[in-house]
């Protein structure tokens, strides 16, 4: 390897590696231990319990350890990525990478385990002996064919599912590309001709992968640096390579490439030219996997066949063949059901769920992360993306599916859709909070209006609405601009098929709308043409319209300009002597639990009566959560201790609650950190009237209520669902501009729900 290559990111990855602390892993502990008796629990004497128990059942060890969800990653740095035989210890910052990325996208724990091991069967030995600690191995980066050895002893050794993801976890990505490609192409794998390039690990699993999927071996094609693989030749062989061997006279990659449907570079870089890719079949199929450099750049490949299917292991074109893909969600599955083995059905499980994914419209997460990509499936876009949330479920299920399936499965699933629900809730932050109010909104199938049908967030999030709440949105915008979006965007719903669509521009409704508008508005200084041009032009007040004719069961607008303005349309329109906007409510959804914030957009400075009618309103809304509502009243007051302003306000609003009959738990005032301490409570308040920490924080003003809520987000990762508009009957709410598509979702449900589930 030169020591003058010239990387631009280069001090920017080593500052990334070592600082603020050297490395990428560190050890948490998951209980406490704060005191003598955690200590006697965590140690001496109580930890005998929990070993005893394993003596009489091993299995129970997947109960009282970490080594149901453990993976060692184990290499010797003999084939460190493109950089050779580096060592063990050069390769330790690959090794942590990997483990950072079990834990990232499948919520695995790893240890990294570098050996100091040449002989492949020595450090076959050594992983095998590694069995009581672990629930899987992640073998890594080690050369051919020694790779291929460690991975047989270790298979035939352990009872716990033994991968080499540089073979296999590469095959099943290269799977899933060519599954898709093959559709783009229409091909079938019974009918192609595949040439490929590198005899090495990954080389020989893809070819392997291939003949699964129906490739017949004779029509497969291997060379290597020597040229063809044929029967006889003795310079270079494996017993892998010798698999693939051609009865053949022909010698050399120009010689095989003629009419090949599929071309499968896993050697180096300039080994295909264009001359060859004009040889190949109509339609080829280019997967150039060689990293940094491909077998041959894309745009050589556009010159020669503009009609090609390219993929690279490179993230600056489209297709990049990347097995995080897949190795995190296979290892979930399989330790998910206490795999003993990852067999082929598991893997061909995990091609399936990749591919399938990849040909459903794209993820608003998956979305956001490549902002100036096309994730619509085609050509430029055959396997998913490796930030797209519904990896996780799709192949974990997929895999564990299988692994039950062909009786590998030591802890088989009761329910595979509640399992996949599980894993849901593991990346989408509010899949179990939202429960609840999904279900309800499920059963009511309530019209529910978006004011601003043309942005992003909501056409996906209409998308969402269609597939998970299984009911036809409203959507406000100009029917080519959306058809258009929808197309660029990968989405499969259409207007006038999935969704309903307003067409701001020309409606047959319009003369109905403008009339109500202006008779609603007629005193309020709104003429007929200021009454027209606001029906043309104004999609929030649109949307108020069509609730208030009956048109829609509630609307959603505010994905972009600010909340007031929003809330003063709704309130025109919507708003009654019995719907009356009360405050906002933001749910808070951080590491310690859900946590509601009020009233952060309605009031800037709210009466006591307006905070008794928000604490009212409040706690009807928690409890569509399932939760009891225990509601603080905060200020920087403490139960009577200062006449600061937020204090009088906050004890005024104590008494009318006090006079009021209610079936909630409130207390005040009190400042932020009594409200969520009760040790701290009791010692200042022994009398207070609720004992646990309080879900709720009403504020004594907009500012501190917003603060709060933006702390909560921008220093503890917090998740809002929200806000909430309170007091208008459920039949509108205002979003902010931060929301996202899963959050427009989220208040699609929260709208869906019939006033009766909370009032």
């Amino acid at each position: 390897m030169s020591d003058d290559r010239q990387i631009p990111s280069r001090h920017p990855a080593l500052d990334y590696h070592e600082f603020p602390k050297p490395g990428k892993l560190e050890i948490r502990a998951t209980k406490p231990l704060a005191n003598g008796r955690d200590l006697a629990r965590a140690y001496s004497p109580g930890v005998a319990e929990a070993c005893l128990e394993i003596v009489k059942d091993p299995s129970a060890a997947t109960r009282y350890t970490a080594r149901g969800n453990l993976v060692a990653v184990v290499s010797n740095g003999s084939a460190a990525l493109g950089l050779g035989n580096i060592g063990p210890l050069a390769s330790k910052p690959i090794m942590e990478g990997k483990a950072v990325l079990f834990k990232k996208f499948a919520n695995i724990d790893c240890f990294d385990i570098e050996v100091n091991e040449s002989d492949p069967e020595k450090l076959a030995e050594i992983v095998t002996s590694l069995e009581p600690t672990f629930g899987a191995i992640n073998l890594e980066d080690i050369k051919a064919p020694d790779c291929f050895i460690v991975e047989k002893l270790c298979r035939e050794r352990m009872n716990i599912p033994v991968f080499h993801d540089d073979q296999h976890g590469t095959a099943i990505v290269v799977g899933a590309a060519v599954t898709n490609a093959l559709l783009v192409a229409d091909k079938a794998f019974e009918d192609i001709k595949v040439v490929s390039t590198g005899g090495g690990a990954a080389g020989i699993a893809c070819l392997n992968m291939l003949v699964k999927l129906g490739v017949q071996r004779k029509n497969i094609w291997l060379c290597d640096i020597d040229g063809l693989v044929y029967e006889g030749r003795e310079s270079q062989m494996t017993e892998q390579k010798a698999a693939f061997a051609q009865a053949s006279e022909l010698r050399s990659l120009a010689d095989v490439i003629d009419n090949a449907d599929l071309f499968l570079g896993l050697s180096g870089p300039g080994v295909l030219s264009q001359d060859m890719v004009k040889k190949m079949a109509p339609r080829p199929i280019i997967f150039a996997l060689a990293n940094p450099t491909p077998e041959i750049m894309p745009d050589l490949i556009r010159e020669v066949a503009p009609e090609a299917i390219i993929a690279t292991g490179r993230s600056d074109f489209p297709n990049q063949v990347n097995n995080v893909l897949c190795f995190p969600f296979i290892f979930r599955g399989a330790l998910d059901v206490g795999a003993t083995e990852i067999n082929d059905a598991m893997e061909l499980g995990c091609v399936e769920g990749i591919a399938a994914l990849a040909r459903a419209s794209s993820s608003a997460e998956a979305a956001a992360a490549y902002k100036d990509e096309s994730l619509k499936f085609g050509a430029d876009y055959l396997i998913p993306k490796p930030f797209d949330p519904r990896l996780l479920a799709t192949v974990a299920c997929a895999v564990a599916k299988a692994a039950m399936e062909t009786g590998v499965a030591a802890r088989p699933v009761e329910d595979l859709q509640a399992y996949k629900e599980t894993l849901n809730r593991s990346v989408f932050k509010s899949a179990l909070i939202m429960r609840p109010v999904f279900d309800a909104a499920r059963q009511a199938q309530r019209r529910i209006i978006f004011a601003e049908g043309e942005d992003e967030r909501v056409l996906r999030a209409a998308q969402a609405v269609v597939e998970e709440l299984n009911y036809r949105p409203i959507l406000i915008g100009r029917p080519e601009v959306v058809e258009a979006r929808c197309e660029r965007f990968g989405l499969s719903v259409r207007p006038g098929v999935e969704f309903e669509l307003i067409n701001p521009e020309h409606d047959d409704r319009f003369r109905d709308y403008w009339s109500t508008y202006h008779q609603l508005m007629q005193r309020k200084g709104v003429t007929p043409d200021l009454a027209k041009a606001t029906m043309r032009t104004n999609a929030t007040a649109i949307a108020a319209v069509a609730v208030q004719r009956g048109d829609a069961d509630s609307m959603i607008c505010g994905t972009f300009g600010q909340y007031l303005w929003h809330l003063n349309y709704v309130e025109q329109i919507i708003g009654s002597g019995s719907l009356r906007s009360v405050g906002a409510l933001s749910l808070m959804l951080i590491e310690s639990g859900p946590l509601f914030i009020a009233d952060t957009h309605v009031f800037p400075e709210p009466t006591p009566v307006q905070i008794a009618d928000i604490v009212t309103a409040a706690a009807r809304h928690v409890r569509r959560f399932g939760l009891k509502p225990r509601i603080a009243l905060c200020s920087q007051s403490q139960f009577g201790n200062m006449q600061s302003n937020s204090g009088r306000t906050m004890r005024a609003a104590i008494e009318l609650l006090d006079e009021k009959t209610v079936d909630f738990a409130y207390e005040g005032e009190m400042t932020l950190d009594v409200a969520l301490d009760p040790e701290l409570r009791q010692r200042i308040f022994p009398n207070a009237r609720f004992s646990e920490p309080a879900n709720v924080l009403v504020f004594a003003n907009a500012d501190a209520a917003s603060t709060a809520r933006n702390i909560l987000k921008m220093c503890a990762n917090g998740l809002e669902v929200g806000p909430i508009l309170m007091g208008m009957g459920n039949k509108a709410h205002i979003v902010t501009p931060a929301i996202t598509a899963r959050g427009l979702l989220n208040i699609a449900a929260l709208a869906g729900t019939p006033v009766q589930h909370y009032g």
